[in-house]
């Protein structure tokens, strides 16, 4: 059994390897030949964290592993990233425990190639600015893994706080992007693409802020009651998923579906997508949404490319040794 570490991830294991595995994950979880299983997700009742477990098994690999983990809000006083996860691999033939990966920088990535793949299937060819809902730990990942997908020439950024939206500017400095800090509604009014990343409990952006072609990567709701969207968008949108089931009972599709506003029957899987089994983005006009409750198969393909590309370098620890 193999150990991977937290600064093996974050020196091995580059974003745009992670967005491939991603999409070949999806492609398999729309071709049944892989699968999730239910996920588990709690709030402890101390710390004001919430902990769970997503699994799934990739036959094509094949892949077989268990994600463990959640939020620690608190985290951030600490001088912690308030997301921390392990991720657990096991041997598919024998069930016996093949790597223990680090997955906090992991989760980070593999939300990012989450967003990063609809974009690239779903946003306007011509899309050129990329607005953000969100200045947290995870948005500088979401806007590296977007800008490889559309030449963006502008970021509009609406956080809560100013001086994360701020701190956000400084850190992207380098992507020679025209960064303006906004409110939500100027950001969603003038961006072509936008990636809302909230913990968000009530809906941000409205229905009336989003202009006819623009495509949504909806991230941050992924437990019951969280929302970062007005449920008429979902309604008026072409809606996009990881995971039907999840969608609407822990995703930003909740709400819509509970408000008896949408039909889970329309929700395309973006694996099919990908796949080519479904259509992608159909006019200029079109609103598209990505909903985006994160699976436990993004979690096992992306801990297999760290094993593999730890092994390969020498920094996969044998812990029988």
């Amino acid at each position: 059994m193999f150990y991977i570490s937290e600064q093996s991830v974050v020196d091995l294991v580059p974003q745009d390897k992670v967005t491939d595995v991603i999409a070949a994950a999806y492609a398999a979880m729309a071709a049944g030949a892989a699968a999730n299983f239910p996920v588990v997700r709690e709030r402890l009742g101390h710390a004001d964290a919430i902990f769970g477990f997503k699994s799934g098994i990739d036959r094509t690999g094949p892949t077989l592993g268990v994600k463990a983990g959640g939020l620690w809000p608190g985290n951030r006083a600490r001088g912690l990233a308030n997301h921390q996860s392990t991720i657990l691999l096991f041997d598919c033939d024998s069930g016996a425990p093949l790597a223990l990966v680090r997955g906090t920088w992991l989760t980070a990535l593999r939300t990012a190639a989450a967003s990063a793949i609809s974009i690239r299937h779903l946003a306007r060819p011509d899309a050129t600015v990329l607005g953000i809902l969100g200045a947290g730990g995870q948005a500088e990942f979401q806007v590296r893994a977007a800008m490889a997908q559309r030449a963006f020439s502008r970021l509009v950024i609406a956080g809560r706080s100013s001086a994360r939206a701020e701190a956000l500017a400084a850190a992207l400095a380098d992507t020679g992007l025209s960064i303006q800090i906004a409110s939500a509604e100027d950001m969603a009014r003038s961006s072509d693409v936008i990636i809302t990343v909230t913990p968000s409990l009530r809906a941000v952006i409205a229905a009336a802020w989003v202009r006819p072609g623009t495509h949504l990567a909806c991230m941050g709701a992924d437990t019951v009651g969280k929302q970062e969207v007005d449920a008429a968008l979902v309604a008026r949108a072409r809606l996009f998923v990881d995971e039907p089931v999840q969608a609407i009972t822990l995703g930003e599709c909740q709400h819509a579906h509970a408000a008896g506003l949408i039909d889970p029957a329309a929700l395309i899987p973006i694996g099919a997508v990908i796949n080519g089994t479904q259509a992608g983005r159909t006019s200029a006009d079109e609103i598209t949404l990505f909903d985006s409750t994160g699976v436990g198969l993004q979690d096992v393909a992306a801990a297999q490319l760290a094993l593999t590309l730890a092994q390969a370098a020498g920094r996969a620890v044998d812990l029988e040794d």
